[in-house]
This record gives structure tokens, sequence and C-alpha cells, in this order.
């Protein structure tokens, strides 16, 4: 499962310059003016499952790198975790209780199956009878009904108490302290847990949607407070879990150890054990050239042109669930009213000065050059990641000068005093306020080609604070409205639910363009009703969305991207596709063809 998040902005070092001929990656003259294609995509294209499918041997140790440059931190526990790389240490060992298809819609054979019912507004869970923890003990309904009560305890610190938890009946008079129990989960019987909800909404039907997707040793947390647990032996020393590996060894900041789970309900794996040790960004390539690892996981995309062709070694490729964009601001967020507050008469309310913009960048060129293929031009604001949701049919906002100018003229930016700077409509200077992020040598040089290109059609493009700004300023700049921001470029990833209510409602603070408008609410709340639980319908309302949403540019989509995985060709039967019902399945199912690299 993975959560929806935002990105710290592009920190990856590619390049120290961009090697573009204006702004169309050498394919048009420098103005632009003669032609509207930009440079050639060089899209890299990457397998998603390993080459050798020979049968695995008996045991056999896998010994797999983690790149990361801080210690992970140690949290074991979904209930807990805030972070990726810790998710990351959890996927042999911690599975979910549901399975999902190449969609992340959650169905039938896993841990667990769901079944909702729309007009009682429930969901029911129920285990599977040869459920067992790794320590021998029945996963059993209380395990499920456990981390509902941790999260919604008033004393839980963590960051799981969402609106997810809040649509359960009786969630909020148990999180206030005001009932002993939460009315809206039933527990059935040992094996099945029925929970009532406010609303039904088609997230239910996804991982990491309406419907928590993990369980909860109970009996290894009796007489921990939920103030204490996060600290607990039993999140960070022993961990108790029912994937097809446990945790054996945690060296804590370094490594974990893991062996088959004697107990797990589809048998023993192929592996004798699996080690998980994290290493530099900068020790990898010697690491891998050295042979020392089977995998290796979160790997920089950055440096790819050096470790794509390593021997004894193939790259394996997959999209990720997020994207890149421009956003523009066109209003305020009104904490009285918990929504943003659009401003018609806002610097960026035109939308054809918004296209323009879009038009004047070719991403395709960014993508190839910056990112060494493993970006491309993003069409819309729902990844193809999600290929039942994604509209493949719109076109999006590719690289065209002469498109992007004429937006401008029909618009009435322009140069009345012959300076080759466009004025605003009413004739008076135009200065844009552009805030993007620092970091890695990437950073600069992209956010200077996109200042190029928008000179290139007219437009006046200044950074905010004059340069380019850190991670938490830079944030904090966005969530209050800083006046000095007319233009920004930022990331979300969308996580396996990708409902775009959570970035780009009314209600959402992360909705950081602060665009609204009817229609927007109406095409919005579509997508979230109960209509779109059947797939058709849900599949037109959101391209419905996406189809607005590029009409009216209050945020362009600008690359999505993908992750790297190199793997030892020793290693066999290895999946990376999201075909995969789960990650412990790649893990369960893993094995070696010999004993050494």
């Amino acid at each position: 499962m993975k959560a929806k998040k935002i990105f710290g902005m592009l920190t990856l070092a590619s390049l120290t310059v961009l090697s573009l001929a204006a702004c169309g990656g050498g394919n048009t003259s420098s103005s632009g003016d003669n032609g509207s294609k930009g440079a050639k995509t060089e899209t890299v294209k990457l397998a998603t499952k390993a080459k050798n499918t020979k049968k695995a041997k008996e045991g056999g140790k896998l010994e797999v790198a983690v790149v990361m440059d801080t210690p992970f931190k140690g949290v074991f526990s979904e209930q807990f975790s805030k972070d990726a790389y810790d998710s990351t240490f959890m996927e042999p060992s911690h599975q979910e209780i549901f399975d999902h298809d190449e969609n992340f819609k959650i169905i039938e054979g896993g841990p667990a199956d769901l079944k909702l019912d729309i007009d009682a507004k429930t969901a029911t869970i129920t285990i599977r009878k040869d459920l067992k923890w790794s320590d021998g003990q029945e996963v059993v309904a209380d395990d499920v009904i456990f981390p509902y009560e941790v999260i919604g305890s008033k004393d839980y610190d963590g960051v799981r108490y969402d609106s997810n938890f809040q649509n359960i009946v009786g969630m909020d008079e148990f999180h206030a302290g005001t009932a002993s129990t939460i009315s809206g989960i039933e527990k059935v019987n040992d094996k099945t847990v029925k929970i009532t909800y406010k609303e039904m909404n088609p997230s239910m039907q996804q991982m990491a949607g309406g419907v928590w997707s993990y369980a909860m040793p109970k009996h290894q947390f009796d007489g921990i407070a939920v103030k204490d647990m996060e600290a607990s032996d039993a999140v960070r020393k022993n961990p108790v879990s029912f994937g097809p590996y446990m945790m054996t060894n945690i060296v804590s900041g370094e490594s974990v150890e893991y062996k088959p789970n004697p107990y797990y309900y589809q048998g023993k794996p192929k592996l004798d054990s699996i080690v998980f040790k994290s290493i530099s960004s900068a020790a990898s390539i010697k690491a891998m050239e050295a042979k020392q690892y089977d995998l290796f996981l979160s790997m920089p995309t950055d440096t790819y042109p050096s470790y794509k062709s390593v021997d004894g070694y193939e790259v394996l490729g997959r999209p990720e669930m997020s994207y890149t964009y421009i956003g523009f601001k066109l209003g305020k967020w009104d904490a009285a009213k918990n929504q943003v507050v659009t401003d018609p008469n806002a610097k960026m309310a035109d939308k054809s000065l918004r296209q323009a913009m879009g038009y004047a960048i070719d991403n395709d060129a960014v993508g190839s050059k910056f990112y060494n293929g493993l970006r491309s031009n993003a069409n819309a604001l729902i990844p193809p990641v999600f290929k039942n949701l994604s509209d493949t049919s719109i076109k999006g906002y590719t690289y065209n000068v002469k498109k992007a100018k004429k937006l401008l003229d029909d618009a009435g930016y322009k140069d009345t005093n012959k300076d080759g700077i466009r004025e605003d409509k009413n004739g008076k200077e135009l200065t844009i306020h552009f805030a993007s992020m620092s970091g890695g040598e990437t950073a600069q040089p992209l956010a200077d080609y996109y200042k190029q290109c928008w000179k290139e059609i007219g437009l006046k493009v200044e950074y905010t604070t004059g340069r380019l700004i850190d991670f938490q300023a830079f944030y904090d700049k966005l969530e209050n409205d800083d006046p000095e921001i007319d233009v920004f470029q930022a990331a979300w990833s969308t996580g396996t639910d990708p409902n775009p209510n959570g970035l780009w409602g009314k209600d959402a603070k992360f909705n950081y363009t602060r665009f609204s408008s009817e229609e927007n609410d109406k095409l919005l709340a579509a997508i979230d009703s109960t209509e779109s639980m059947d797939a058709d319908k849900q599949e037109q309302n959101y391209h419905k969305w996406e189809k607005y949403a590029s009409e009216e540019a209050f945020a362009i989509p600008t690359l999505f991207r993908n992750e790297t995985l190199p793997i030892s060709t020793r290693v066999t039967n290895w999946d990376w596709s999201y075909k995969v019902p789960s990650n412990a399945d790649m893990w369960y199912k893993a094995g070696v063809t010999a004993d050494k690299r």
C-alpha cells in the first residue's frame, strides 16, 4: 500500500546544464516560430519481469541493498510508520490483508476478503481460516478491529487519523473520549468484522482507499498504552507479522534479516533468508560492480547511465503513481470555511495565459535530456499506471510556441512598447513570480529552462525570493499563500487510490492552486459518488474531470515518472509489475538459481 504524499521536488542530478537549443530541444528554430514539434522523445522501455525463469534452487540467501542517504527509522508498523523506507523494509514481512488487481482495486483471494454493501453503508471483512501470525497465533477479528481503536484513540499522535477513519459511524465519539467503543464496528465472529460508514464512496474499492488495509496483532500489544506503542519492542525490535517472511534480526538504522514465516498461509517461501541493508547512493554503483547485492531498491534514476549495463545485472522499470506539475496561484485558503476561495482577479486568472505557459515547454525534451528517458510528457492529472481511469485521448500540453503566442495575442497580452516583453491586458507591466525548489544539480538548470521558455513567448518571469527555495520554506509559502508566488513547480504521489478530491477539491488543503468552480465541484463529486462504484461510470466520471482540468489548466501536468530496479541475473521468478496481487507475493515467489552472483 502506498499513501498519497507531496514530493520534495525535482532533486535528481542527471546533468549540470540542459543541452537544448532554445526551448524545443534543437529540432526547431531558436524562436520556435517555424514549427510546433520539440525534441525527439527518447523514452526508455524497461521490462517489469526478470529474464531468469529457471527453477529456483532449494534455499539460498537473497541480499538486498536499500539505497538511501539517511538511516532508516525502524518503525515497523503501518499504523505508525511515516517513512517510505520503513515501508520498503516491511515488504517481505508485513502483508496487507487485501490483494489487488493491476488497477489497485481490492480483489478476493488474499489474507482477507472485502464485501461492500452500498445500500446498508457497510464493509464486511472476512479473514481466511488458515491465516496466522508469525508467532503461531491465529489472525482474528480483534486484530482487524484493533488498528481502528489505536488510530482512533485520542492518544494516537501518528498521521493515519483522517477522513476515512472519521467516516466510520461512532468514530468521532470514540476519538473524543465520550465512547469506550466504536459503535460502527461490529465483531460478527472470530473471523468476520462489519464496519458501518456515514457515506460510501468508490475509494473503498481501492487499496489505501476508504477501508484500512492492515491488521495489528492485538495480543502482542497487550498492556502497552497507545502513546507508548510506536517506541515499543513490538514495533522496533520483534514485530509479529503474517507475510511470507518474518523479521528476525534488526540492526537499527543499518539492516534487517528475515527468515521464512513457518505459519505462512501459502506455504514455505523459496529462500532460507533475506537480508536488507541500507547503503548510500554514492556507494551504490561500486557495490553493484562488486556484485555485493542481488537487488538495489530505491535506486536513483539520475545515475541510470552508470548502472544500466553493469555485468551480471538487468534493470527493471515500471511507472510510478505520481506526476510533476506547474501550478498557478488563483486564490487563497479560507481557514474559517476550511476551503479554497478563488479570486477571479488573480494575476493568473486568465486560462489563456496559463495554457500558453504550458505550450511553451518541451517536456519530452526535459524527460530525455534531464532524466535519461525515464520521464515523459504528462498529458493529464491521472497517471497512466491507472489504465482504467487515465484518459489517453487527452493530448495535453505539448511544445507549440506558435499556439502559445497566439493564445497570448488573442487574450490581449501584447508587447505594447516593443521591448520583447508582453504587458498585461491593460497595457501595464506584467511580471510573473515563479517558485521552485532547490536541491541537487538538476533543480536550477530545469527551473532556468522553464524561465527561458516563458521568455521566448514574451513573458517576464522572475524567481520568488530571487532564487530557488528549500523544501520546508517552499511548502510553507505555498500553504500560506505567499503573495510572491504566481506560478510554482511541484509534484504529487497519488498512492494506490488516484481519487483527485484530496488534491484538487475545494476542501483540500493540498490544493495549493486554490482553484475551485461549480463545475469542478460537480465533476469531483461525481467521482466520489456511489454512482462511480460502477466501473464504467467511474471511468466516464474520471475522464470528464480530466478533460475539464486540462482545459482550465489550473495545474499543468509536466512529467510522468518511472522507477528502476537493478536485479542480479541469478534471481528467478521476480515480477515487479503491478499485476502482482501484493508486494509480499513478489518476495514469496522469488528464488535464486546459483550459489553466487
